[in-house]
């Protein structure tokens, strides 16, 4: 095998597959990327048995010529030493030069690296996927949907199920939901099916592999298929094909978890309470504590404290746009609605009470798409 490629393309390209290579991996081979020339252009491929990513460079683009091939094959390099190696090449293209029992060459310039390769007839092929229930949406409606949902994945393995997040589709209408089992994100959002008889009910895609998807993809409102089989997704974009595998097991019935009535419903400026929240977690340095109290002090204001004993106390009042029902005494985890508050994209919010040991819910004030839950902390 044989070409020459253009390293700002070909760094980007080995940057975007990395993502699917882990260090702990019990298979030899998948510690490496797979480097594959044809006539059409470059191909390179990363996996972990769990996430693929295959990332292609067109031989030519518009009026570049981005590859130059002198000989098809293919090869595996180790991507530990790779990845820096290509970024770090002095000149605008690459050489590649694959001889004799794998031996690759490297060339860049004045700088010539020799890396032993692999046999790229050991890695394992990429799944075969049936595109039959494909539905499609911007890349920068993904990226947001991911953002407004994955930081509310468990990170515990307990119960492996709620490290994903929960796909389901109804009518063109998609709704993403991760719980941790102390707060749920919730995030709706039309989408474009092939046919109006895509349903599905029961997708848990990693929320580990979601989050690498967004680190590849950029933010532009260029179109993504999605093609979901029985144990894999598939994300396919322009050069780049992203596959996950499916969490097995049955995700919990989170629609009855969401109360439909309240007993008191406030609206307020969401910047207000980030920073008043923020300030008030601002004496809980270490985190274990992390516990927010809130009381009506009038219909117009509501009284943020949080206490560390060994430290001391903070008191903030935050003013009310609008409140409505009974008087309110609740305490919560004030991580969680940082969290939720960074990620909800809208002024002015409304959260719902229905009692001191019930969950809440805030949604943003202007549209109705998103919705976040949160369960209070029992401080007495």
């Amino acid at each position: 095998m044989k070409f020459t490629v253009q390293r700002d393309r070909f760094v980007q390209s080995v940057q975007h597959v990395s993502k699917a290579i882990s260090s702990r991996t019990t298979i030899p081979i998948l510690t490496g990327i797979k480097i594959e020339a044809s006539a059409d252009g470059v191909t390179l491929t990363g996996s972990d048995s769990d996430i693929s990513i295959e990332s292609f460079i067109p031989a030519e683009e518009g009026d570049h010529q981005l590859v130059d091939l002198e000989k098809d094959g293919s090869i595996v390099l180790q991507a530990r030493f790779f990845g820096d190696i290509v970024k770090k090449l002095p000149a605008d293209t690459i050489e590649i030069t694959v001889s004799e029992q794998f031996v690759t060459q490297l060339k860049s310039g004045s700088s010539v690296f020799n890396l032993n390769g692999l046999d790229p007839e050991e890695y394992p092929r990429l799944p075969e996927i049936e595109e039959e229930n494909v539905f499609k949406m911007p890349k920068d409606l993904l990226k947001s949907i991911i953002r407004q949902t994955a930081f509310a994945v468990s990170t515990v393995e307990t119960r492996p199920i709620l490290t994903g997040i929960h796909w389901s589709m109804e009518q063109g209408n998609l709704t993403c939901t991760a719980t941790d089992s102390h707060r749920l994100a919730m995030r709706h959002a039309q989408v474009e099916a092939n046919t109006s008889e895509l349903e599905f009910s029961n997708v848990v895609i990693p929320g580990k592999s979601l989050s690498e998807l967004n680190k590849i993809l950029d933010d532009t409102d260029e179109w993504i298929d999605i093609i979901v089989t029985d144990n894999q997704i598939l994300f396919k974009a322009t050069n780049l094909l992203f596959f996950s595998r499916l969490l097995d097991g049955n995700y919990p019935a989170t629609k009855n978890m969401i109360p439909t009535e309240s007993k008191t419903s406030v609206k307020l400026n969401s910047k207000n309470l980030l920073d008043a929240i923020e300030r008030a977690l601002l004496l809980s340095r270490e985190g274990k504590n992390n516990v927010v109290n809130v009381k009506t002090i009038d219909q117009n204001q509501l009284e943020i404290t949080s206490v560390t004993p060994e430290v001391g106390k903070v008191t903030e009042d935050v003013h009310c746009l609008d409140y409505n029902g009974d008087e309110l005494r609740i305490s919560f985890n004030g991580k969680n609605v940082i969290d939720a508050l960074k990620v909800i994209e809208s002024t002015e919010i409304n959260i719902d009470f229905t009692g001191a040991m019930s969950p809440f819910v805030m949604k943003p004030s202007e549209r109705d798409h998103m919705l976040h839950l949160f369960s209070p902390v029992r401080t007495y």
